[in-house]
């Protein structure tokens, strides 16, 4: 590829990957007289519009509310009593062993229904026999009671109920590990099911079990997790095998399931991982003093210089007075060594390459974190943007689309395409961010896939910034006029029309990355199949421009 330029040319013709909306959309406008641009839009009806978890593909997962947790806690509970005919006690502390995988109950019952009885602690007889005596001795206080006050599992040892409270309540209060109680008797291991937690614990106490209950439905059940935002008490039912892994909680917190960092499609959970890192780690810290500080020559500590001359002097107690080009002492520099603001010695050390490992270190370093803080900055600030987006729609939703729907005699249901469109917003701005995480971490070899990723990232962003900006500014011109503007149906179109073939851009974008820019590969192929053609003397069909590929706006 001769050069950049060609790159970018050969690849603004993806018309099939990158603008759908626009191949039938080209003449979808050709009876309008209105001069209106074509933003490759189908008019949709505006309640049809969904809420941030639509802006994704099919959602493989269901939110789940406390009482849908019970719901299907109950219903595994009494499909594997019915089908075990075992008692909802016992099918409890089965589920809860077996991680609360119906399908593993079964396979493991139906195998070997006596192994799995001793190891889960659900024996078919007692260990001691009852008996008919009028007085029954307490195996932890030892004392005598009449056998109305001594009660036991299935094992049959015999406890009086003011141990059992104590046992039980002890282990309560020491956390989860409770939902495992075993009988007191040390040799024993028949379960304790919560029908003695019922029966014995106090109300306190019980609220907590039952909580602890609850919550280990979901955090031994493979299939679900908590929401990880802070306060919330949804969890999420995952299916596996779309290999999206994003999840929109209803508390409007977005993570991915694999990892549970906030979602990041198109970035992979290791780079996010590594990116994590890196922003946390020391690593940058050390590339900093290491590209713009020196060490002191005699205490070894790291010094800045922002300005002045050559003459150093360290920070007490050490004090010593240095040039910071050769490091040697000043006592040794004057008019003679080239003054305050220049070093002959260091020169001369210089061509003779006594420097030019510490220079190229420092140069590594230097440009190392010129890079980092290249991408570190616009993932940062896409973020703030996101954040500000994010309050700007409470913003709308609170105040400004009432007032938005007085003045423009529109009812709130009509205005729906601008929650939309800040909704988009929102996740295109999700993924921008992270499509420097990717930058960032895509080789430098691959030239013509950075080429370009940069393209598409540039495209993508300027794209959004439109949207942006006719979301945030051109609104308010309707916002603060003192009646009805004629103009509003057509800002309605401009809006729809920029967040559909946003949002089809980035969706387009999002795939690419995810699946490598493979496009990269395939055009290099068929280049490097048309060169080859050529020099053999085979003619072949010049491939055109195209109408290049469609911004988003």
């Amino acid at each position: 590829m001769d050069s950049e330029e060609d790159m970018l040319d050969m690849y603004s013709g993806e018309d099939d990957f990158y603008s759908d909306d626009y191949k039938d959309s080209d003449n979808d406008n050709d009876d309008d007289d209105d001069g209106e641009p074509d933003y490759g839009f189908v008019e949709e009806d505006a309640d049809d519009s969904a809420m941030i978890a639509s802006h994704r593909s099919q959602k493989n997962y269901c939110v789940l509310r406390e009482e849908d947790i019970l719901r299907h806690q109950v219903e595994d509970i009494e499909r594997v009593s019915v089908v075990l005919s075992i008692t909802e006690v016992e099918a409890s502390i089965l589920l809860r062993h077996y991680h609360w995988s119906v399908g593993k109950v079964h396979d493991e019952w139906f195998a070997d229904e006596e192994r799995v009885r001793n190891t889960v602690g659900i024996l078919e007889s007692p260990v001691v026999p009852p008996s008919d005596d009028t007085e029954l001795t307490c195996g932890i206080c030892f004392d005598s009671y009449p056998p109305e006050n001594i009660v036991s599992v299935s094992c049959g040892h015999p406890f009086c109920t003011t141990c059992w409270t104590g046992y039980i309540s002890t282990t309560i209060n020491d956390g989860p590990g409770c939902l495992m109680l075993r009988c007191p008797d040390p040799s024993c291991v028949a379960a304790v099911g919560h029908d003695m937690v019922d029966k014995l614990a106090s109300d306190e106490d019980k609220e907590k079990y039952n909580r602890y209950f609850l919550r280990s439905y979901i955090e031994d059940n493979r299939k679900m997790k908590w929401c990880p935002a802070p306060g919330c008490d949804y969890a999420i039912d995952f299916v596996a095998g779309s290999g999206n892994y994003d999840v929109s909680c209803l508390c409007s917190f977005s993570f991915c399931w694999n990892c549970t960092e906030e979602a990041h499609r198109p970035v992979d959970c290791s780079t996010v991982s590594k990116w994590i890192l890196k922003n946390s780690a020391e690593s940058e810290n050390m590339n900093w003093i290491l590209a713009n500080s020196k060490p002191c020559p005699r205490c070894k500590r790291p010094i800045e210089k922002n300005q002045g001359c050559m003459h150093m002097t360290c920070s007490p107690p050490c004090k010593y007075e240095f040039c910071w080009l050769c490091l040697g002492a000043w006592m040794d520099h004057g008019e003679r060594t080239g003054g305050f603001y220049a070093c002959n010695r260091y020169e001369v050390a210089k061509q003779e390459g006594q420097y030019d490992e510490t220079e190229r270190r420092r140069e590594m370093a230097k440009n190392s974190l010129e890079r980092y803080t290249h991408y570190y900055e616009r993932w940062a600030s896409n973020q703030t943007s996101r954040q500000k987006a994010i309050t700007d729609l409470q913003q709308l939703q609170t105040h400004n689309l009432e007032k938005l729907s007085d003045k423009q005699c529109t009812p709130e249901s009509q205005l729906k395409f601008i929650l939309e469109a800040w909704l988009q917003i929102i996740e295109c701005r999700r993924v921008l961010k992270w499509t420097y995480a990717y930058g960032y971490y895509l080789p430098d070899h691959e030239h013509a896939k950075r080429v370009f990723f940069e393209y598409l990232q540039g495209e993508a962003e300027s794209g959004l910034e439109r949207l942006h900006q006719c979301v945030e500014k051109d609104l308010l011109q309707f916002l603060n006029a003192e009646g009805p503007s004629k103009d509003f149906n057509d800002f309605r179109t401009k809006l729809a029309g920029l967040t559909s073939v946003t949002k089809n851009y980035f969706e387009n974008l999002v795939k690419a990355l995810e699946n490598g820019l493979a496009d990269v590969d395939s055009h290099a192929a068929c280049s490097s199949k048309s060169t080859s053609s050529k020099s053999t003397g085979c003619s072949s069909k010049t491939r055109g421009k195209g109408k290049g590929s469609s911004r988003t706006g």
